[in-house]
């Protein structure tokens, strides 16, 4: 298999998966056996795939993904900055637009039922999935990326695939209005976690901010839900 060729299947084998992720577990079958089963599948094959690939087709060594040149600080000030964006326009756009009885139905469909179930969730989310996207996202895609096109250009491109899964999420929550608004960040965070990572050559400064950025969604979730 050649260099370029390598890359090109990786992505192909990796990048939609999310999206029939989302499309499985949140839009066309939510809350059921056949939904709840593709969403798990799907996870764990995006976590698999990109190790299975560096070590037996890269035939390269793992790590950790140490933190060499720093780049804590600039995941801190992005994720509050992104996190303070967000909060400005949920207060003064979307807690007037967004349907809160629609976000409390959606949410109970994917199991977070109560108070509790969503605190796990979230917790998961913050802990769990925002590391799992920056492994797949920032290290693996991005990388795949360089070995095709210019790092800068790598930078928007892993973006965008990191955008379109999102989108059909995005789409089961919000009014028409906000898709294109909330699209948007999702591609602005995502452009900037791939430059951290670019950057910084860690998934963690990327993590960092992602993460804070998930705390202020999943706020605003639990304060449309419940």
């Amino acid at each position: 298999m050649g260099v370029e060729t390598r890359p090109l299947l990786a992505l192909a084998l990796l990048v939609p998966v999310p999206s029939i992720a989302v499309l499985f577990g949140m839009v066309w079958f939510p809350g059921t056996p056949l939904g709840l089963t593709v969403f798990a599948i799907s996870k764990i094959w995006v976590l698999i795939f990109p190790a299975f690939w560096w070590i037996f087709i890269e035939k390269q060594k793992t790590s950790c993904s140490p933190l060499a040149r720093g780049g804590l600080g600039a995941g801190i000030l992005t994720g509050l900055l992104m996190s303070v964006i967000i909060g400005a326009l949920y207060f003064f756009i979307g807690a007037r637009v967004i349907d809160h009885d629609m976000v409390a139905q959606i949410v109970n469909g994917i199991g977070m039922v109560n108070r509790e179930s969503y605190f796990m969730g979230a917790a998961y989310w913050i802990l769990v999935n925002s590391i799992l996207e920056e492994y797949v996202w920032r290290w693996f895609v991005v990388y795949q990326c360089e070995r095709l096109m210019p790092g800068w250009l790598a930078v928007p491109v892993s973006a965008i695939g990191f955008t379109f899964h999102h989108i059909w999420a995005i789409a089961t929550f919000l009014p028409p209005p906000l898709i294109l608004i909330s699209t948007l960040g999702v591609f602005t965070g995502g452009a900037v976690w791939s430059w951290c990572y670019h950057h910084y050559r860690s998934i963690w400064p990327g993590y960092l901010s992602h993460a804070i950025v998930d705390l202020a969604i999943l706020t605003i979730g639990y304060h449309l839900a419940f």
